[in-house]
């Protein structure tokens, strides 16, 4: 019972996601990606249960901004200035699917974003080659803008 008050409570302060209120879901993200989450009580401090996976950042005392690192789920913890829960809550980072292929060459996998003409994108589980090439290639193309 109280595992579904803390839900309910938690539903109530993440107000841009009303589904969390009806199926208590966690909150979804996909990997290199942010996302805004409002809250209506005042944050003083947030953990991640494992960084390595998602990273949250307090924008202003009522807005977060969730970011995915990496696959898998954790959980994330609001407290206030009196270092009391606001929220506690699961994350769940999840592989962006929509423009998204995967290139399989035998047990090499590689993955492109295709919106519209394909780039490659650095995903977890992709080949090791194929992601030290794209990231090389991205680090040349930003010290080129700086």
């Amino acid at each position: 019972m109280l595992r579904l008050s803390a839900l309910l409570l938690v539903a109530g302060l993440f107000a841009p996601l009303p589904a969390l209120a009806q199926d208590g879901a966690p909150i979804s993200v996909n990997t290199n990606m942010a996302r805004v989450l409002r809250i209506s009580a005042p944050a003083a401090t947030v953990i991640v249960g494992n960084p390595g996976i998602a990273d949250v950042t307090i924008q202003d005392p009522t807005t977060l901004i969730l970011t995915g690192k990496s696959y898998g789920q954790t959980n994330l913890i609001v407290l206030d200035s009196r270092g009391e829960p606001i929220a506690d809550t699961l994350i769940e980072v999840v592989q962006m699917q929509a423009g998204v292929t995967t290139v399989y060459q035998g047990q090499a996998r590689t993955t492109l974003s295709c919106a519209p003409i394909c780039q490659p994108v650095i995903m977890m589980g992709d080949d090791n080659g194929f992601s030290g090439q794209t990231l090389a290639s991205s680090q040349l193309v930003q010290s080129t803008a700086n």
